[in-house]
């Protein structure tokens, strides 16, 4: 699995369209990908990677496995969520469960579909949403400061720096700042507002190259702190049915796109969250795994298997340039390119591994 992402937002601003589409565009390029729905709201979807794809070429790999990203659909959160309102409850939690969240914002204008709340503003809708997740954390916060007011009069230490963190946290929240950017490490307190958010500002189908003054003024606000994305989740839905690679490409092409949303939203999301990618590769499969930045060779065997990180001896590196130039992993030991690596090395993107390890 390389990452997972919910789909918020509030109802009609085409969450479930952009879901829908980046979904079906995978299954459409899948070739001999997997592609799977879990649940009716949730999908995985392949992360294109041509050069997986021509290292299984190099090797004849009977067997290609890409790394996915998990989408979840969540259903739209309402002023009041925070108390129940709506789906209330179960929209939270589903944020909970997610790595990132993408936050669909509404920069279209169309009689036929209702806003909400009567009228295009993204800003607004924006802060609807985080004032309701901000809310949820403030309440969870409270419960957690408690519990851990406790544990610090009786002199634990680690109770003592996590309730100073949960204060400072708080009085982000109680001020309108997210979890996120209140200065300190968030993660010990599993709060929706800590998570990574990516904007995305879907526009009609016109703008879907230059965005409009809807997505300027998300992107004039949010760019600072948050990747602000436009998308046109109608083109998006029309790319989707386009099998052909190169008929894709023109398709893009004409319409002054570099890549499509799948693309967007999986290279952000791996840019937000820190992430690479390393590879096994032989005759019988190509593989790809994701892994955080920075991990070192041990910990990226572990992500294969728990026995390789125990049992790690060395590693053998090689670079996917030399693994494709030279024609695979004789010829490069044979050119003096494959590396001998120890528990120290710090993975590098594009790694092509061969761990070596006691049982």
């Amino acid at each position: 699995m390389g990452f997972n992402c919910g789909i918020v937002g509030l109802p009609n601003v085409g969450k479930s369209t952009l879901f829908n589409a980046l979904t079906q565009s995978a299954a459409a390029d899948a070739q001999n990908y997997p592609f799977c729905t879990i649940e009716p709201n949730t999908g995985r979807v392949v992360v294109p990677d041509e050069t997986l794809l021509k290292l299984a070429a190099v090797d004849n790999s009977a067997k290609i496995i890409p790394t996915q990203l998990e989408i979840v659909d969540i259903a739209g959160l309402v002023r009041g969520a925070s108390n129940g309102e709506g789906l209330g409850n179960k929209f939270l939690g589903n944020i909970l469960s997610t790595d990132a969240i993408i936050h669909v914002v509404r920069c279209f204008e169309n009689d036929d579909i209702v806003h909400v709340n009567g009228r295009i503003d993204p800003l607004d809708d924006i802060e609807t949403i985080e004032t309701e997740l901000m809310l949820a954390d403030m309440e969870s916060m409270e419960k957690q400061i408690k519990n851990l007011e406790k544990k610090a009069h009786g002199l634990d230490k680690n109770a003592i720096k996590l309730l100073a963190d949960a204060n400072t946290i708080y009085a982000a929240l109680k001020g309108g700042t997210p979890a996120r950017n209140s200065g300190v490490d968030a993660s010990p307190f599993n709060l929706l507002t800590a998570k990574p958010v990516i904007y995305v500002c879907n526009v009609e189908e016109s703008a879907a190259a230059t965005g409009n003054k809807y997505s300027d003024a998300v992107r004039a606000k949010y760019g600072d702190a948050a990747p602000v994305l436009v998308i046109s989740s109608k083109i998006e839905m029309e790319i989707s049915q386009i099998v052909n690679p190169d008929e894709r490409k023109m398709f893009l092409d004409d319409l002054g796109l570099k890549q499509s949303g799948l693309e967007q939203v999986i290279k952000t999301g791996y840019e937000t969250l820190g992430l690479q990618t390393f590879y096994t590769v032989g005759p019988k499969e190509a593989h790809a795994w994701t892994i955080t930045r920075g991990m070192t060779a041990p910990q990226a065997a572990g992500k294969i298997h728990t026995d390789f990180e125990k049992g790690f001896i060395r590693a053998e590196i090689i670079s996917p340039a030399d693994y494709i130039a030279l024609g695979g992993e004789v010829a490069v030991k044979e050119a003096g390119k494959m590396r001998l690596v120890g528990k120290e090395y710090v993975m590098q993107e594009g790694d092509i591994c061969h761990f070596l390890f006691n049982n």
